[in-house]
């Protein structure tokens, strides 16, 4: 972490461009504000980071994972120089490093049965980072999350464009929206996840299917999604906090495509269990299947 001594922090001039945007009262908010994000690969990194720069001061962080040359292509915390470091720590570190007099409580084993009420607590917003496969910790998340009356933001990085969901209190859950039990297999789970992040599937014809292998848990992923998606995410908290500007909860969905130019809004009033999504579900399992994923 780089010295503070010879410049001394000024939290409102480091984050002084900010107002004109914000107004002196709200950024005070900001500061005050408390935000769980769960899992720090991809865009949860790069949430953190936007969040923190927007001058947010309090964050619960999770992620159990270490840094790999496979994370360098999106990542923003994977560098050389932090190869095998625990993701927390690393990212902990940048966040102080944005903003010295910014509190960062880790949660090393990423969320858990055991930890997640911690995780959640005194929390004004949650923010999906988990890692696209991990259906299990997702449910969890998103269950407590609505036990406790907290609203989630989630972008999915879908080719290159940044599929956008928010589930507020009060509204239609995770469970309700994204109907898992529809699904047979982990696979068909991992099928209803993209087709119901993003209904429009702007993606889909441009990215060849031979590169995804859903039993290994990978697929095509690339750094300009994840920025766009701490964007889109950024907005949603800054609306919510500020309790001002349209909010589109769930069954909205929002994506933008930057390789096509495209935006679509729209609305699944039966999540995945609506007519059309069962065909869409149908069809991406066969077009998979093709590919033997």
């Amino acid at each position: 972490m780089a010295s503070t001594t010879a410049h001394p922090f000024d939290y409102n001039l480091a984050f002084s461009r900010n107002l004109g945007l914000v107004q002196p009262e709200e950024q005070k908010r900001l500061k005050n504000a408390r935000i769980a994000i769960a899992g720090l690969g991809a865009v949860g990194g790069m949430h953190l980071v936007t969040l923190a720069r927007m001058g947010i001061g309090h964050f619960h962080i999770a992620d159990l994972d270490h840094y790999e040359l496979v994370n360098f292509n999106r990542q923003v915390g994977a560098t050389m120089q932090t190869l095998g470091q625990p993701k927390v720590q690393v990212m902990r570190e940048i966040t102080t490093d944005i903003n010295p007099e910014a509190t960062v409580t880790g949660f090393e084993n990423g969320i858990q049965a055991d930890n997640i009420e911690r995780f959640l607590d005194g929390v004004d917003i949650a923010v999906d980072g988990l890692d696209y496969f991990a259906v299990e910790a997702r449910d969890l998340f998103y269950r407590t999350a609505h036990a406790k009356n907290i609203p989630v933001v989630a972008a999915g990085p879908l080719g290159c464009s940044a599929a956008l969901l928010v589930f507020v209190p009060g509204g239609m859950t995770w469970q309700e929206y994204f109907a898992m039990d529809l699904a047979e297999s982990r696979e068909e789970q991992y099928v209803l996840f993209a087709i119901g992040t993003a209904p429009r599937g702007f993606h889909f014809d441009y990215i060849d299917p031979s590169y995804i292998n859903l039993q290994k848990q990978s697929g095509p992923s690339i750094a300009l999604a994840v920025q766009l998606c701490a964007g889109v995410v950024a907005a949603e908290v800054l609306k919510l906090l500020l309790k001002r500007g349209q909010i589109y909860p769930v069954p909205c969905y929002q994506q933008f495509d930057a390789y096509k130019s495209k935006y679509g809004k729209g609305k699944l009033r039966w999540g995945n269990r609506g007519p059309l999504q069962r065909l869409k579900f149908s069809l991406v399992k066969r077009r998979l299947a093709k590919f033997g994923s």
